[in-house]
Formats: C-alpha cells, sequence, structure tokens
C-alpha cells in the first residue's frame, strides 16, 4: 500500500532551519512528482514546493524563494525540504503528497494531488 511519512517538524526560533523528510512506502518514489503543502490555523492549505520526477524541475511558492530547497534521494526513497531563515508566519502544519500517475506535472494546487502524508507541525516562535 501506497505511504508518506513526514517527520522532521518541531519547534524553532525565527532564523532557524528545519530539514523535512517525506518517506514513501510501497512505491518507488522516483517515479513520482511530490509536493510539499502547509496548512496553517483557520487557513487553506497550500502549496509551497514541488519537484519533478527527474528532480530537474522545482518550484516554490514566492514567500519561501531562497529559503527553501527541495530535494529528492533515489536510493533512500525520501524526498526532503530544507527550511531555512524560518519566520513566525511559516509555522504550520506540513504535509508531503503525490499523485496516483507517473510522471505527472508539478502542482502547486493540492486538488491535483491523490496520497497524503498524516502531515508534521513546524512551529516558528521565540
Amino acid at each position: 500500500q501506497l505511504q508518506l511519512v513526514e517527520s522532521g517538524g518541531g519547534l524553532v526560533q525565527p532564523g532557524g532551519s528545519l530539514r523535512l523528510s517525506c518517506a514513501a512506502s510501497g512505491f518507488a518514489l522516483r517515479y513520482y512528482t511530490i509536493g510539499w503543502f502547509r496548512q496553517a490555523p483557520g487557513k487553506e492549505r497550500e502549496g509551497v514546493s514541488c519537484i519533478s520526477t527527474s528532480g530537474v524541475i522545482t518550484n516554490y511558492l514566492d514567500s519561501v524563494k531562497g529559503r527553501f530547497t527541495i530535494s529528492r534521494d533515489g536510493a533512500k526513497n525520501t524526498v526532503y525540504l530544507e527550511m531555512n531563515s524560518l519566520k513566525p508566519e511559516d509555522t504550520a502544519v506540513y504535509y508531503c503528497a503525490t499523485h496516483r500517475k507517473t510522471y505527472y506535472a508539478c502542482s502547486g494546487r493540492p486538488l491535483d494531488y491523490d496520497y497524503w502524508g498524516q502531515g508534521t507541525q513546524v512551529t516558528v516562535s521565540s
């Protein structure tokens, strides 16, 4: 059964860093586009970043460009989201997701994704 599991969240001070991991089981991640999303209390879920199957195409939400980096490790069947210079407004539950079809195009729309992890909480506060 296809499963995604996020980890790496936590409490960090403004300006700090975290690295989130999205580990896949039941399928080979290298054939699938992966998206990272976040949802803050009272707000809609928004696309943060996306990486294509090759890793060549990466997209970012404007507010995280230059601070977040998405990458993938085929050997570990894992996608990462490196987050630097964190701000209080980055506080949210972060999710990774994938399409049910292989080689799907990158998208920042939650409705385009079929499988989701359980999420990991990121809190940026002093």
